[in-house]
């Protein structure tokens, strides 16, 4: 893995953020951050969700005429395991290189640590398939693979990878267990 990937991983873990985008930021917002290379999608006029390819930002609202407010972020690290180099999108590669198909959590934990930022485990609602690290200063939690189980777990990931890195996993969702892959 680049230093320079990791450094990204980092970022999002410590900051609850994507290069500077929020997760309560306005889909404006976010697009002046990340730019205008997304896929639009939305359901009922009452959500929407932009891909960036790595990185996905939700928004929901009351009705058609009322503003978007964030909901939250997905960055969707399994989606490199399938080989896309296409899927970290062209301003990521750009401030950050290229990526790795996996992210082992072990080091991402480790350099994690170094730098002061603990990763606490959590209630997963899929364990032992899945397992979830949650960072309280950040708010991000992290979703690790657990374990194979067929029909469950992605079959280009191994154990101890990565699967997916979101934001806010507020303490009353922690407290009550429902952390779950996004």
């Amino acid at each position: 893995m680049t230093p320079y990937s990791l450094a990204f991983y980092l970022h999002v873990v410590t900051s609850g953020s994507v290069l500077g985008a929020r997760p309560a930021d306005t889909p404006q917002r976010v697009a002046e951050l990340l730019g205008t290379d997304f896929a639009e999608n939305s359901f009922d006029d009452q959500s929407m969700w932009r891909d960036y390819g790595l990185v996905e930002f939700f928004w929901d609202r009351q009705s058609a005429g009322q503003p978007w407010s964030g909901h939250h972020f997905t960055v969707q690290v399994h989606r490199l395991a399938h080989g896309a180099s296409s899927v970290p999108g062209a301003l990521l590669r750009s401030r950050y290189g290229r990526f790795d198909r996996r992210l082992r959590f072990a080091k991402l934990r480790r350099l994690s640590e170094r730098r002061g930022t603990e990763l606490v485990e959590v209630p997963h609602v899929q364990a032992p398939c899945y397992r979830t690290f949650w960072q309280p200063e950040s708010l991000t939690s992290v979703t690790v693979i657990g374990a194979h189980e067929e029909y469950v777990t992605p079959g280009n990931l191994r154990v101890g990878d990565v699967y997916s890195i979101g934001a806010p996993t507020r303490p009353e969702k922690v407290e009550c267990g429902a952390t779950r892959v996004r």
